[in-house]
């Protein structure tokens, strides 16, 4: 099944699924919407100045040109499932992710979403027009609970556009970022529903730090996703896709319980991913 992108945002103006949304639907989160200003707490200068060391386009920078970037892009913080931007609340900002994950999606005219992107901590994403990538028709959800740091247009011109050494390297991580845009689209085109989950469970495996907190005794790779979170990456329906890791499960790749993927066998996962 293909999953296709909206033509404009006038396309969700009289969506498919009618009274019965799906959970990421436009307008089920937005209500909720609320940032929490995270710059006041105990940690200070130091917490502002960490969203910055730890993400690469500002590794070269020294201690005062850091901070002068950390006080014009301060923390916010996102409950999981909330929206940080979309097509009907358009931000005009640039993120700097210091904790937890984002999805950055679409949706089309009848209501199927196609994930565009996946951010970790340490790098960028929002509006970001003057470098070539527009944001209007995508949403961005917080799959866990995320601090985020905020730049604003004024700034990003200011601090990013006016330093060759982070212009170049931004345009290296929007050149990654296509690229992998295009694998999802080839993946949604041609491989099965089975493949593709096993395709995004291995690429959220190999996300992960190598030191990433486990549980006690845990020593295989663990992602913190609902089936119906996973469903969502993988462009597909939560009752296929727990029938699939229910699948998985059987082989023994997997290990499930509430909330949480446990990748048993990373090698057969890939194999199974084509």
């Amino acid at each position: 099944m293909t999953y296709c992108l909206a033509d404009s945002a006038d396309a969700l103006a009289s969506p498919a699924w009618g009274a019965a949304p799906p959970p990421w639907a436009p307008g089920r989160r937005e209500e909720t919407h609320a940032m929490i200003d995270a710059g006041t707490d105990a940690a200070g200068d130091a917490d502002k100045t960490w969203c910055m060391a730890e993400v690469d386009i500002f590794c070269d920078l020294n201690e005062q040109e850091m901070e002068a970037i950390a006080t014009a892009a301060p923390m916010k913080t996102y409950n999981a499932g909330e929206i940080l931007y979309s097509p009907a609340q358009p931000s005009e900002v640039l993120f700097i992710l210091k904790k937890g994950r984002i999805r950055v999606f679409r949706v089309s005219a009848d209501g199927r979403a196609l994930t565009t992107a996946i951010i970790t901590p340490g790098t960028i994403f929002g509006e970001m027009v003057l470098l070539g990538q527009h944001m209007y028709d995508n949403y961005a959800e917080a799959l866990d609970d995320v601090s985020v740091c905020v730049m604003s247009r004024a700034d990003v011109h200011r601090f990013l556009l006016s330093d060759a050494r982070i212009a170049a390297r931004i345009t290296t991580i929007l050149g990654r970022r296509l690229a992998d845009l295009e694998q999802r689209l080839s993946d949604s085109v041609f491989k099965t529903v089975a493949q593709r989950i096993a395709t995004t469970l291995t690429t959220l495996t190999t996300a992960q730090p190598t030191a990433g907190p486990l549980r006690p005794g845990g020593r295989h790779p663990q992602i913190a996703l609902t089936h119906e979170q996973l469903a969502a990456l993988a462009g597909t329906s939560r009752e296929t896709c727990t029938k699939v890791l229910r699948d998985y499960a059987g082989q023994g790749l997997l290990r499930l319980a509430r909330g949480r993927i446990t990748v048993l066998d990373s090698a057969r996962l890939k194999d199974a991913a084509g």
